[in-house]
């Protein structure tokens, strides 16, 4: 607890002292809307949390404080579309699951929510989370008394007894103890689940289509939901106004869950040919997490991981990229999304270069993550590109992250709604 205590006075702290400035910005090449190409030498003026005009050349348009990144490459604010802010995997996090309070778990999440904005993600969408953790972070953020990127939130996913997403592993008694209301069986019960979620203050709903690799279950990666019960989560989220995304691994899952019309998918490992058509038929999104199939690659021999984890991590990770490429290849809709809390929080950026990889541009990986992850978490209007009316949410680095897109693993300088959270030095 005195760890967590400290990680909020911190937090708690820097939001004191970080406050919306009206600004003059003099950046020397600015992204503004990521496919178009740099704009050199631009002066952005930003009021009240938000960019009023950018305008050729550098001028001082008012008597506001000048930012001098005329030297740097300004971009909008980086989005991740799928993290898990109010956690991070490794030897302890089994345990952490029965010792640790709601409390304490926000309170984790406060820190990482600043590990984050400061790596320069200023929104993020977190799918799968405690209600009351995460619903009380993104709340907290959103007035001002923790700082963090803007926070939208599933909070628990929707899943079936014994499948990814329910506890598994322990005894009985203690599953019985800690099953929650949103894992749900047949239709009726799902669409209860659905309600449920939105009732405690889901923005979005997040749902286990397939089996995953963390669940501590020899369950397969395959379909877990019925057609049934996938058509009526989708009948009941959307006819509250609210979008689906689906956790799914294997393609009669990730096929199933895009039939049934769902929004989005996370991971996508085994999509092809058939599933890419159904993407593009249904309008949906992917969202890669090629970062966590990386990292999980990497714990197969740890011995704090369960075993049929260990036996999952071994076959699904390295399918990741060559996953993307095919997406890729395929025209998928693609939208920047990592899974951290897998990864450590802070690493988002090291998606990029696996996206490159994949065979994307530097742009277009900078589009995933910024255009396409604004329309995809539905907030377009505010963020996503730099244009008057907008968030004043941007990032900055020295180098030109177009001819290494690794200059974006450590940027320079990060501001949200006006609020410098890490200067140029």
């Amino acid at each position: 607890m005195k760890k967590l205590a400290a990680a909020l006075i911190g937090a708690v702290s820097l939001a004191a002292m970080a406050h919306a400035q009206d600004a003059v910005i003099q950046a020397g090449h600015v992204l503004a809307v990521p496919g178009e190409g740099y704009l050199p030498n631009q002066t952005i003026l930003v009021e009240d949390g938000r960019i009023v005009s950018i305008t050729p050349g550098f001028t001082t348009p008012k008597k506001y404080p000048v930012i001098d990144l005329k030297k740097a490459y300004v971009l909008p604010g980086l989005i991740d579309s799928h993290v898990h802010i109010t956690s991070e995997n490794g030897p302890e996090g089994r345990i952490k699951e029965f010792e640790d309070s709601d409390v304490d778990v926000a309170f984790d999440g406060a820190a990482f929510a600043l590990k984050t904005l400061k790596a320069g993600f200023t929104t993020v969408q977190d799918v799968g989370g405690a209600n009351d953790a995460v619903f009380g972070l993104r709340d907290a953020i959103a007035r001002g008394a923790v700082p963090g990127p803007r926070l939208r939130a599933s909070g628990a996913a929707v899943a079936i007894t014994g499948g990814h997403g329910d506890i598994n592993g322990y005894s009985a008694r203690v599953m019985a103890a800690f099953t929650g209301p949103s894992v749900c069986n047949g239709a009726d019960d799902c669409r209860r689940a659905v309600r449920q979620q939105i009732k405690e203050g889901a923005d979005l709903i997040k749902i286990t289509a397939t089996g995953g690799v963390l669940s501590n279950t020899a369950a397969g990666l395959e379909q877990q939901f019925s057609e049934e019960e996938l058509k009526a989560i989708v009948e009941a989220a959307h006819a509250m106004g609210r979008k689906v995304t689906a956790h799914a691994h294997g393609k009669s899952g990730v096929d199933a869950a895009l039939r049934a019309g769902v929004d989005s998918i996370e991971h996508g490992t085994y999509l092809d040919a058939e599933s890419i058509a159904l993407f593009k038929e249904n309008g949906a999104t992917l969202v890669p997490t090629v970062l966590a199939g990386v990292t999980v690659s990497g714990w197969t021999n740890e011995p704090w991981m369960p075993a049929p984890s260990r036996a999952k991590a071994a076959i699904v990770g390295p399918l990741m990229l060559d996953m993307l490429r095919r997406a890729k290849d395929g025209g998928v809709n693609v939208a920047f999304g990592t899974d951290t809390g897998v990864s450590r929080h802070g690493d988002n950026a090291q998606e990029f270069a696996l996206m490159v990889e994949a065979g994307f541009t530097p742009e277009e990986a900078i589009r995933a993550a910024t255009v396409v992850a604004a329309e995809h978490v539905q907030m377009s209007k505010d963020i996503g590109t730099l244009e008057a009316g907008k968030y004043a949410d941007l990032i900055a680095v020295t180098k030109d992250p177009m001819k290494n897109i690794k200059e974006l693993e450590s940027v320079d300088f990060v501001m949200k709604g006006g609020e410098v959270f890490k200067p140029l030095d």
